[in-house]
């Protein structure tokens, strides 16, 4: 009997040892961050992952940054520049809003020049939860960090920084994705990054608590694909890069959306009803189908034109 007590009194002092141990071990660590680079021009680079894609161009004195992603992700890109250049960022420049492609700019140091379209500065003073995002998803990096972070030049229409093979030709056509989205262009390159305005293959984000139409969209699309020339690779917002037919057939995908919510909205549809009968047409095949995307943008072309 002595023996099963004592047996006993020890097997309870080694699960409460076991429990306490399990209460105080360490949090795990956090998954690492890891920016993935695809080398896009031997002085231009894509950067993957944290969010919306990075570009960093390599110009003859510093580095300029378009867009540094989700919160926490300004150091990675930072790390990844200096793997790649030992020049310093001088220049960020963000194509909207959004706390996924503006975010990183708080761990930038306080010297880097950052430019945005006019709207977009406006727009990330009050950073407000884009339509059909949770509330509360995307914190306020700008509020925590007392204003650090925050454009500091910028444009209405059009803006050139620096010349000859440096230069980058910035461009507003209007709204679309968002108010403010800027048209990103390396004239030597032939390149350019047009944001979320062109994500992917696929429905946009038509985020009309920051001004983004559904309207407007696929015209401001055909604007930049007539407006800009000498272009052959655009960087994309989210996925891979594309062409520049790709850009002009993603103007007509939108203007061909549009047209369809119009009928349905002629012929006394509901939003879900209209929605639930979507279809991608065949000859944009390979587009990603979002049916909840969908949905909402019907829904934000409706109200646009009850208006």
């Amino acid at each position: 009997m002595r023996r099963s007590i004592v047996l006993g009194t020890l097997m309870a002092a080694g699960a409460l040892s076991l429990a306490v141990s399990a209460y105080q071990a360490p949090p795990s660590p956090p998954a690492p961050k890891v920016v993935e680079v695809e080398k896009i021009k031997d002085n231009l680079y894509m950067l993957k992952g944290g969010g919306g894609n990075t570009a960093v161009f390599v110009g003859t004195t510093g580095v300029v940054v378009v867009d540094t992603k989700l919160p926490g992700w300004g150091q990675p890109i930072l790390d990844k520049v200096k793997e790649l250049t030992p020049k310093p960022v001088t220049t960020i420049i963000n194509t909207h809003t959004h706390g996924d492609h503006v975010s990183g700019n708080v761990e930038f140091p306080a010297t880097v020049d950052i430019v945005t379209q006019e709207n977009t500065k406006a727009n990330m003073e009050k950073m407000a939860t884009p339509t059909g995002i949770p509330a509360g998803t995307m914190p306020n990096v700008f509020q925590a960090s007392g204003g650090k972070g925050m454009p500091k030049r910028t444009f209405k229409d059009t803006m050139t920084l620096d010349k000859g093979a440096d230069r980058i030709d910035l461009y507003y056509f209007g709204r679309g994705h968002t108010n403010g989205d800027a048209f990103v262009v390396f004239p030597a390159l032939r390149v350019m990054h047009a944001g979320d305005v062109f994500a992917r293959k696929g429905p946009p984000l038509l985020d009309a608590n920051n001004g983004g139409s559904g309207v407007a969209i696929g015209d401001t699309l055909a604007k930049a694909a007539a407006g800009i020339k000498a272009v052959d690779t655009v960087i994309t917002g989210h996925s891979t890069p594309m062409t520049w037919a790709d850009l002009q057939e993603y103007a007509r995908y939108n203007q061909d959306f549009l047209e369809w919510v119009r009928a349905e909205m002629k012929a006394g549809k509901t939003v879900e009803a209209a929605a639930a009968e979507y279809k991608i047409p065949e000859k944009y095949a390979g587009y990603t189908d979002n049916p909840e995307r969908v949905k909402l943008n019907v829904g934000v072309i409706y109200d646009e034109l009850k208006r």
